[in-house]
């Protein structure tokens, strides 16, 4: 088994999240070389003022790029939200859902925006022919950033890996549209994504702090496992009466 290595990666490492301090933490990580947010976990920071959030972090990361999502349900809403958001910084990619909740595919806006320029982060793709819709939708000369929910498809039993890789021969035609892998499930899915040469993956704090185990040695891994349950075990006080024959024995 070859040892992996974090310094050998060619995948951008974006970092998914919208807590202030742990964006500033991934900030001063030199892997990290863009961010990614959602309403979501906008929500789940207890972020209360959307445009106020989003100028902070803004301040905080000024050279990198940055996606925020609309939230509308309607279309014409939706454009409104996407050229303010824009407006907000010139590493800003305004994150587009492909489709809005009744279903209806986001491709008349997603053109609209992409032929005025505004980057775009086309977002909740799961399916190879959603993939090839937004490509067309996109312009050839205007960045923007495809997510392919790469860890919701491996939960729902697929391998996501065949899938990723179809959905980069899509978008060929397209040299400025970067594929995202989103919904990592863990560090692995880092170097699968690097294997098949994906432009892009989200990590969230929790994987970021996993990288440290790349390539660590499984010998001294198994040993420190054994060693965690052996504390736990003490720790816990658990005891089995033995019967004094067994004990001698």
């Amino acid at each position: 088994m070859s040892t992996p290595s974090v310094e050998h990666l060619t995948i951008k490492i974006f970092a998914d999240g919208a807590d202030i301090k742990a964006m500033r933490e991934a900030a001063a990580h030199p892997l990290i070389k863009g961010f990614t947010t959602n309403p979501t976990l906008m929500r789940q920071a207890g972020v209360n003022d959307y445009k106020a959030f989003a100028q902070e972090v803004l301040k905080l990361i000024p050279d990198r790029p940055i996606s925020f999502e609309v939230f509308a349900d309607d279309f014409p809403t939706m454009e409104a939200q996407a050229r303010e958001i824009a407006s907000w910084g010139a590493n800003v990619y305004v994150k587009i859902p492909v489709s809005n909740t009744r279903g209806d595919f986001s491709g008349p806006l997603i053109a609209s925006l992409a032929r005025a320029g505004v980057k775009l982060n086309v977002t909740a793709i799961m399916t190879l022919e959603q993939v090839s819709r937004v490509g067309e939708a996109l312009v050839a000369n205007v960045p923007a950033v495809v997510s392919v929910f790469a860890g919701r498809i491996a939960d729902s039993g697929r391998d996501p890996v065949p899938h990723m890789s179809d959905a980069l021969r899509r978008l060929n035609n397209r040299p400025k549209a970067e594929l995202l892998w989103a919904s990592p499930r863990e560090v692995l899915n880092i170097f699968q994504a690097d294997a098949i040469g994906c432009h892009i993956i989200t990590v969230t704090g929790d994987h970021l702090k996993k990288l440290a185990l790349v390539g660590k040695n499984l010998d001294q891994y198994s040993r420190e496992t054994v060693a965690m349950f052996y504390k736990d075990a003490q720790t816990a006080g658990f005891s089995i009466p033995l019967a004094a024959s067994r004990a001698a024995s």
